[in-house]
Order: C-alpha cells, then sequence, then structure tokens
C-alpha cells in the first residue's frame, strides 16, 4: 500500500515510509517490536456491541459509548451490566448512534460529560449531529440539556463527524461531516463549501453551548457563528495536542484521500473541490485539480485509503519514543498507524497493529495506548498497548 506525503505550509519534504511491524492478533500478550518501542497488546473488555469513543473518570474507571445508544461503564477491568441511564435516544441507523464521549475540563467539580450523537428529526428519515451534556454521579446521567444540534440535517445516515475535544482554554471543538452530500456536479456549491450550513465542518462553542464572540465567522452575515473551519468531508478523528495546542483532525476520504489536518482559525480544506480520492466503484474522478489557493492541503493523505477513523496524539510517559507522534485507526485497513512526528513535520509511517477496525484510539491515564475494535464478527472488544518487559 503506497502512501503518499503533503506539503505542509507549502513546504516540499522527504518522507521514509517506516517499515511495517508483523501483524498482530489483538488479545494475544505477544511482544512486537516496533520502530520505536517494544509492546504488547492486551484485551481490556469484552461484551461490547460496537463500541465507539471512550473517556475515563479520576478514578480510573472507563466510560465506554456503544453506538446502538448505550453507554457503559469499565469498573476495575469489568464491564459493569447495566448500561448507564439518562442518554437521549439516538438514530441508530447506518453510521448513526452514540458516538463521543468527553469529560469536561473541571469534571471533578462539576461532573459534566458530553455526549454526541446522531438524532432524529420530525421526519422520520432525517437526522443530524447534536451533542448534549448532563451530570453523570458515577451511575446515572442526570440534567441533560442539547448545547449544539448541527444545521445538517439530511436522509443519509452517515458522515455525522461528532467528535469532541476541549482545547486548554475549556473551548469545545466538534466535528460535523458534510452528511454524504453527493460529490458531483457544482462543486463549488457543495454543502461544505457553504458558510450557512454546519455540514463538513468544525465548530468551536463556549462549554454551554454559547458561540465564542471571536469565532472567525461569528460577525459574517451569511456564515453560522458556531464555525471554525470548513471544506471537510468526514471527520472522524480530532485531538487537541496537551503540550501544543495543535488541533489535529483526521478525515475519512473516498476512495483514496484519507487526510490528517492542522486546523487552523477559519481555514477552507477544500472538500470536494480539491483532494486526493476518487468515487467509490469505478474510480471516477471527483476534483478538477489537487491543490488551489485559498484550501488547506493535508499535512498526509493515504492512497489507497485506510479509511481513517480515531485520532490522537501521544505525550504519555510509557512510550518515551512515541512521544508527541499522532496515531490515526484504519477500518477498512484494519490498523493502527503511528505518524513519526517531528514538530509539526510527518518524517515517517508505521503501521503499530493490523487485524482490527480501530475506530477509535486514546491515552490512558496510565500512559497506555487503548483501542476502540469495530469488528464485523460482533467480536469488538478495548485493547491496550502496554510496553513489552
Amino acid at each position: 500500500m503506497s502512501r503518499a506525503p503533503s506539503r505542509p505550509l507549502g513546504l516540499a519534504f522527504s518522507l521514509q515510509l517506516l517499515a511495517a511491524t508483523a501483524a498482530v492478533q489483538p488479545g494475544m500478550a505477544q511482544t512486537v517490536r516496533s520502530q520505536e518501542a517494544d509492546f504488547r497488546v492486551v484485551t481490556v473488555a469484552e461484551g461490547l456491541d460496537t463500541p465507539w469513543s471512550m473517556a475515563w473518570l479520576p478514578n480510573g474507571d472507563m466510560l465506554v459509548t456503544e453506538r446502538p445508544g448505550r453507554l457503559r461503564v469499565v469498573r476495575s477491568g469489568v464491564l459493569d451490566p447495566d448500561p448507564v441511564p439518562g442518554v437521549p435516544p439516538v438514530h441508530a441507523r447506518g453510521q448513526g448512534g452514540l458516538l463521543d464521549v468527553v469529560l469536561h475540563p473541571s469534571f471533578e467539580s462539576n461532573r459534566l460529560i458530553y455526549l454526541s450523537y446522531s438524532k432524529a428529526g420530525a421526519e422520520p428519515d432525517q437526522s443530524t449531529t447534536a451533542v448534549v451534556r448532563g451530570h453523570f454521579d458515577g451511575r446515572s446521567l442526570t440534567d441533560v440539556e442539547e448545547i449544539f444540534e448541527a444545521e445538517a440535517w439530511g436522509e443519509r445516515n452517515g458522515h455525522y463527524g461528532s467528535r469532541l475535544a476541549f482545547d486548554a482554554a475549556g473551548y469545545l471543538f466538534i466535528t460535523v461531516g458534510d452528511r454524504q452530500a453527493p460529490s458531483s456536479g457544482d462543486l463549488e456549491a457543495h454543502p461544505s463549501q457553504d458558510l450557512a450550513v454546519h455540514r463538513g465542518t468544525v465548530v468551536r462553542l463556549h462549554d454551554d453551548g454559547s458561540v465564542p464572540a471571536d469565532n472567525p465567522f461569528a460577525s459574517h452575515p451569511q456564515a453560522l457563528p458556531e464555525i471554525w473551519s470548513y471544506g471537510h468531508r468526514s471527520p472522524q478523528g480530532l485531538a487537541i495536542d496537551p503540550e501544543t495546542g495543535a488541533i489535529w483532525q483526521g478525515e475519512h476520504g473516498p476512495q483514496g484521500g484519507d487526510e490528517v489536518n492542522l486546523v487552523l482559525r477559519g481555514r477552507n480544506y477544500g472538500w470536494p473541490v480539491v483532494g486526493y480520492g476518487v468515487n467509490y466503484g469505478p474510480g471516477i474522478p471527483i476534483h478538477g485539480t489537487q491543490q488551489r489557493d485559498g484550501m488547506e492541503q493535508p499535512y498526509y493523505f493515504w492512497v489507497p485509503s485506510i479509511a481513517t477513523s480515531g485520532l490522537m496524539v501521544y505525550r504519555g510517559d510509557a512510550f518515551p519514543g512515541w512521544k508527541g507522534d499522532i496515531f490515526v485507526g484504519g477500518l477498512a485497513g484494519e490498523q493502527l498507524a503511528r505518524l513519526d512526528m517531528d514538530g509539526k513535520t510527518v518524517i515517517g509511517e508505521e503501521t503499530i497493529v493490523r487485524g482490527s477496525r480501530v475506530r477509535d484510539v486514546r491515552e490512558g491515564p496510565d500512559g497506555y495506548i487503548y483501542l476502540a475494535t469495530e469488528n464485523r464478527d460482533d467480536v469488538s472488544p478495548i485493547l491496550r498497548l502496554e510496553p513489552a518487559m
């Protein structure tokens, strides 16, 4: 599989493609030797139905969202048999359902957690991306309130986006997909290029859902004020580097053209006017060009596609050689990819794990790396990468 480098900020650079490790069977505690670390892949939790995201409570308990609409808790390595009550009803069709979960930065004092999900509309076939927050006492979710409903209604059940991340200043970032709007015809008129809707955007809000006055389009008369960036397709990964504040986004491309983007204020990321993929099936070209002035280039992209999903910037101590690197899950690629970073430059790529559809990747409070897998054989455990002793 060939993987092509991009030109970050217009500067060419030389990319070394690192040799991939041997295939790993999830759950087997064998030692794997990678470029910068030796590790084991172990199973943390089983019995989950399509896990989508993970978050940790201060006491070490793990919250896991199941796409059909359940919020679960893993306590001391054991999955609580009872789902958390209080979760809103979800539109669990296609790619939709209960999706991301994050804690408020001040969770220990306010007990707030945030959930993103696909929300059904008044018409049975309509849905959009929405975000709620509520108080979590360790057992149930109460005082649940909706803080964001995307202007992204549609009949198709995919490309919801739904990734959530707080930055160091307490702003909440939300990804919204293009909702599978066709990438044909007048590409300039595609919803991802339209600031009057939330399709294909990254949104920035205060923690209560109100709009920051300094958002880039807050005073634009024809734009929705929540928008931070636009021109995205299906942004299924989002992470904010806790050390640099850089906002990294993983974008699920069409047939080829998966991207990792550095999300900047007010920028247009080009979908579907520019890009590196083609239409599904016969591979008919989508884009007239791959680059255009005023549209951002990805920092990295894959051709063929690995079907990118969750994304993480590693800053833990368990794997010192991986500090600052970006990890990206692959669905069709059934892998976890590591982008070897030198600051904001990708200098290499390594396939870390093969054999599982990786939906989400997170750094745990112990500095280990956790994977939420989504396998078609109904075996979808939470896995952990831990240093080999």
